[in-house]
C-alpha cells in the first residue's frame, strides 16, 4: 500500500457513504454528489463516516 495514499468519504447519488482512495476520486463513473476529505489513513476516515452516518449525512453501505 502506498504511504503517500488519502482517502474520501463520498456520498453516491444513492445516499451511501463510500470510503475511496484517492486515486478514484476523479473517476466519472462514481455518481458523487458529496465528499469529505481528504484523511491521511483509511481508519481515520472510517471513523469520521460513522460522525457522517450518526449526523444523518449519509447511509452505512
Amino acid at each position: 500500500m502506498n504511504e503517500s495514499q488519502t482517502w474520501y468519504i463520498v456520498k453516491r447519488s444513492v445516499g451511501n457513504g463510500e470510503i475511496i482512495a484517492s486515486d478514484q476520486v476523479g473517476d466519472d463513473n462514481l455518481e458523487i454528489i458529496e465528499q469529505w476529505g481528504p484523511f491521511s489513513s483509511q481508519e481515520e476516515a472510517i471513523a469520521r463516516r460513522v460522525g457522517l452516518i450518526r449526523a444523518g449525512k449519509c447511509q452505512p453501505v
